[in-house]
């Protein structure tokens, strides 16, 4: 994946720093692509070895689509490359994957295809232990399209020294 600088990064300082975001998009990333050797690459390591993931010339022929059709699981795993863009908190020690909700592949993504993040923060609330758990609007969006190719909810624990 090909990543680009970020249109606009969140610096704080402690995740209860994060309070005064809230409901407001804290970071856009820099626009990022796949190549065909990583929808590939994709493929072999997760077995989904469906033709249109794997074979341009039947995907074009039989799906009448551009190409390959980037599998929605690698589009979903870029995002947590491209958050790393969008907010820091200086305090933080430990970040933990918490699960997604209401996860939505509302548009193909194709090798070359330019999409970037844009971040907004639903929730700042007590985690369980010591965290804090982040509720995140992820909306993955297309240079040349006019629907985004994701919507999730993305919950995320941090935890501070």
């Amino acid at each position: 994946m090909k990543i680009g600088n970020p249109a606009r990064t969140l610096d704080v300082g402690s995740a209860a720093d994060l309070h005064a975001h809230l409901g407001s998009e804290i970071g856009i990333s820099g626009w990022a692509s796949l190549d065909q050797d990583d929808v590939l690459g994709f493929a072999e390591l997760t077995h989904d070895r469906h033709w249109i993931h794997t074979d341009p010339a039947r995907a074009r022929d039989e799906a009448g689509l551009g190409g390959l059709l980037a599998h929605g699981f690698l589009v979903l795993a870029t995002v947590t490359a491209l958050a790393n863009q969008c907010y820091t908190i200086a305090g933080a020690t430990r970040w933990t994957n918490y699960g997604l909700e209401r996860i939505r592949f509302t548009a193909p993504v194709f090798p070359g295809d330019e999409f970037r993040l844009r971040l907004t923060l639903n929730a700042v609330e007590p985690g369980p232990g010591p965290a804090t758990r982040l509720g995140l609007d992820c909306l993955l969006e297309r240079r040349a399209g006019a629907r985004p190719a994701l919507a999730a909810n993305w919950i995320v624990l941090v935890e501070e020294a």
